[in-house]
């Protein structure tokens, strides 16, 4: 065969050749690994308790907060706490001046003593008064007395019973005095509402105060418990 002959068949071997190479190099490239599988990790998973914190930005409030006033005008005698101590419910912290207060505690149980006597005095005349209207009441029936004599002794009856009702009354007057006199004097010590810290004071020994007046003389403050306000 001739040289020219056996040229297409060489080029064809050739082409054979070239392709099974390729394919021998397509197969080694996407194949498996090599040195076998690739290893992974294992988590085994267990319940637990996980407690969540939140930080928050927030103010310490008093749970209680009482403003001291003074319930009745005067001056202040004395001052018995210390500023920023520790107070308890019902302890004394001013003294005002009691003496115009005693005063008129005395006044008002000397006029309630007074109304008393006068109304056992007009209770006494009553039944020497009636026992009276009523002997004129017959003596006029049988002409003994004049009429005028009855009239005025019925006169006198019903003036002295009168007078009994306006001197109870009275006493009942007498003794509201008294009772407002006595509440009066028992607001010149002013005591602390509750217990907790007490702040500045806001007057000296010898300032004048007025009953319910718009500034407070101390404050106290309950800090335990406490409230948070949390923004």
């Amino acid at each position: 065969m001739l040289l020219s002959q056996r040229l297409p068949y060489l080029a064809a071997g050739g082409l054979i050749l070239a392709g099974l190479f390729l394919s021998g190099c397509r197969s080694t490239v996407g194949g498996p690994p090599v040195g076998g599988p690739a290893e992974v990790g294992v988590v085994t998973v267990h319940p637990e308790s996980l407690v969540l914190a939140t930080q928050l930005p927030g103010r310490a409030a008093a749970y209680l907060t009482a403003e001291i006033r003074p319930q009745v005008n005067g001056i202040i005698k004395s001052r018995l706490f210390q500023e920023g101590s520790i107070v308890h419910a019902g302890q004394i912290l001013y003294k005002i001046d009691p003496a115009p207060y005693e005063a008129a505690y005395g006044q008002a149980k000397a006029s309630l003593a007074t109304a008393q006597a006068e109304l056992v005095m007009s209770e006494a005349n009553l039944p020497s008064l009636k026992s009276r209207a009523d002997r004129y009441r017959e003596l006029v029936a049988i002409h003994a007395v004049g009429q005028q004599d009855y009239d005025d002794a019925e006169s006198a009856l019903r003036q002295a019973q009168a007078t009994v009702v306006s001197r109870r009354a009275s006493i009942e007057v007498s003794r509201a005095a008294l009772e407002s006199a006595r509440i009066n004097l028992a607001y010149t010590p002013i005591t602390a509402p509750i217990s907790g810290r007490v702040g500045k004071s806001s007057v000296t020994v010898g300032a004048l105060t007025s009953s319910y007046q718009g500034t407070a003389l101390t404050t106290i403050q309950q800090i335990n418990p406490v409230y948070l306000d949390v923004v």
